[in-house]
């Protein structure tokens, strides 16, 4: 009887060592997660960008279920930029990450992921203890990935012209350093693949008939062909 109440014992122990723990870190765990999901500074102007280019498309293929969208951008931020960072930091910092740590780091990853999703977090008696740890504060952070999303949204008008001036000055700022005939040609065997499906998606596209892209895209073809046996 003796040795089954010292077993049951030792999981209240963990789990109030991780409670303390919790308490421990809980304002760095905000300070990251407010940082990551800030709209103070402007946020960089590809995010912008290509989130301004999903809202389109939504709008363009009469998708009008916001937590797609949501959806959309939660996968091409969020978790696959956002939450690498949070579970491996030596990928941008000079730090040994230890098993402890990773186990931490784990714990905060996950959180950040349910926070970006959009059903309901529901936690019970059976539920993983890092379900747990930061059930109540899931829903403030749920509220922070909305309003970033929102924000970027009523700042994203216009972005089209910054992006195309920021990509330009970038090609400027590196145009010795590139071997443009290089870069092109790897470019274009990735366009070689769906080369009709793209040319005729850019003819029907309103954009890109403004634009006469399916025509630059054959130049650019034409180009590429001709100096292929020079690379």
């Amino acid at each position: 009887m003796r040795e089954r109440e010292r077993a049951k014992a030792i999981p209240e122990i963990y789990l109030t060592r991780l409670l303390s723990m919790k308490g421990t870190l809980q304002k760095f765990v905000d300070d990251v997660f407010v940082a990551i999901l800030s709209t103070k500074r402007p946020p960089p102007i590809a995010v912008r960008f290509f989130f301004d280019f999903l809202d389109d498309m939504a709008e363009k293929h009469g998708i009008d279920d916001p937590e797609t969208v949501h959806i959309w951008k939660t996968n091409s931020l969020p978790l696959r930029f956002w939450v690498n960072i949070l579970k491996n930091p030596q990928f941008v910092l000079d730090v040994q990450v230890s098993d402890s740590i990773d186990a931490v780091l784990s714990v905060i990853a996950q959180t950040f992921i349910d926070s970006c999703t959009t059903s309901e977090h529901k936690v019970g008696r059976d539920s993983p203890v890092n379900k747990l740890l930061y059930a109540r504060e899931i829903p403030r952070y749920k509220q922070l990935v909305e309003r970033y999303y929102s924000d970027i949204h009523a700042a994203a008008s216009g972005c089209y012209q910054e992006m195309n001036s920021t990509l330009t000055e970038l090609s400027g700022s590196f145009a010795s350093e590139m071997n443009n005939l290089v870069a092109l040609h790897e470019l274009y065997k990735y366009i070689n693949k769906y080369y009709d499906q793209i040319i005729m998606s850019l003819e029907e596209d309103s954009s890109g008939q403004k634009m006469q892209l399916a025509y630059r895209l054959q130049q650019v073809a034409a180009l590429v062909e001709n100096k292929v046996t020079d690379l």
